[in-house]
C-alpha cells in the first residue's frame, strides 16, 4: 500500500492519509496535479487530496483535477486543524516581519493574522514546505503557520498554537483511487453535472432529489473552462449509488441534463474510537 499526498512530511494532508492507512508507505508530492499523476500512473496506490474547510472552503483546484481525471473518490477522512505559529529556536514575536504559509492556512488565520502589525504575508505551496522554508533559510525574522508535527519535524518553535479563526476547524480530505473496490458499499455519493441554460433548470435538477427526500450535504458550481458564462454544479449525496432511489435520482436528472458523472461512491467518514 502506498499513498500519496500534497505537501511535506508534518503536512495535514500527511496526517490524513496515516488515518486513512496507518502504516501505509507515504509518497509526497510537489502539488495536487501530482497526487493525481501518482493516482493515475499507478505509482501510489491511491492519495488524499483535502476538498474542504470548515473556515477556509472549498479547494477549488481539486474540484476541477476530478473532473480532469478519470479516477474515482472511494472513501473520505475529516481532521481537527489546529494552526501554529513556528520559528527558528530564539526568534521572538516582536521580530517577525514576514509570515509563511499555505494560502488556506493564511486564511484559516486571518484575524490572528491581522493583529500582527507591519508582518508580511507570503504564501506558499504548503503548510509544512513553509516550516522547512523557515528552517532551511534561517531567517530571524520569519514564521511559519503550520501543524506541531511539522515544528517536530524541522526543528522549529512553537511560538503560538490555535491560532486558527474558530476553535472547529476541520479539512475534509477525499481518497482517490484508479477504480473502487466493488466489495464496498457507498453511503455517500459524489455527482458532477451540467444543465441548460434555461429558467428553472437548477429548480429541476433539485426537485429530482427532494422529491425521493434525499439530502444534498454539498452543492457547489463551478466555471466550465472554454465556456464563458456557462457552469458546472458538484453535490454531495447522503446515500450510496447502489441504493434504488438514487440510481432512479440520477437516471431522472440524466434526462434533462446535459451531462452527468458519479465522481465516487464511498463509505462516509466515520472517526475512529
Amino acid at each position: 500500500m502506498r499513498t500519496a499526498y500534497q505537501g511535506e512530511p508534518g503536512a495535514y494532508s500527511e496526517a490524513a492519509a496515516l488515518e486513512v492507512h496507518p502504516g501505509t508507505d507515504l509518497m509526497p508530492c510537489p502539488s495536487f496535479e501530482a497526487v493525481f499523476d501518482a493516482v493515475k500512473s499507478g505509482v501510489t496506490t491511491d492519495g488524499v487530496i483535502p476538498l474542504e474547510n470548515t473556515i477556509g472552503g472549498s479547494i477549488h483546484r481539486n474540484f476541477d483535477l476530478l473532473v480532469e481525471h478519470d479516477l474515482s473518490i472511494v472513501g473520505e477522512v475529516e481532521i481537527a486543524v489546529e494552526h501554529c505559529l513556528l520559528v527558528n529556536p530564539g526568534t521572538t514575536r516582536s521580530a517577525i516581519r514576514r509570515v509563511y504559509s499555505h494560502p488556506q492556512g493564511l486564511a484559516q488565520c486571518e484575524m490572528f493574522l491581522r493583529a500582527m502589525e507591519g508582518v508580511e504575508i507570503v504564501a506558499t505551496y504548503d503548510t509544512a514546505g513553509s516550516a522547512k522554508l523557515v528552517r532551511d533559510g534561517q531567517f530571524p525574522d520569519a514564521a511559519a503557520i503550520a501543524s506541531r508535527r511539522a515544528a517536530d519535524v524541522f526543528g522549529l518553535e512553537v511560538l503560538e498554537s490555535g491560532i486558527q479563526d474558530y476553535a472547529m476547524n476541520i479539512t475534509r480530505f477525499a481518497v482517490i483511487a484508479r477504480q473502487p473496490d466493488p466489495s464496498v458499499l457507498g453511503e455517500k455519493t459524489t455527482i458532477v453535472f451540467a444543465l441548460p441554460n434555461e429558467p428553472g433548470s437548477l429548480y429541476r435538477a433539485l426537485g429530482v432529489f427532494a422529491e425521493r427526500q434525499i439530502d444534498l450535504t454539498k452543492l457547489e458550481s463551478r466555471p466550465i473552462r472554454g465556456r464563458a458564462w456557462e457552469y458546472m454544479f458538484y453535490a454531495d449525496l447522503a446515500l450510496g449509488r447502489h441504493e434504488l432511489k438514487c440510481a432512479r435520482a440520477l437516471v431522472h436528472l440524466a434526462e434533462f441534463a446535459k451531462w452527468i458523472r458519479t465522481l465516487g461512491s464511498y463509505p462516509r467518514w466515520k472517526e475512529r474510537t
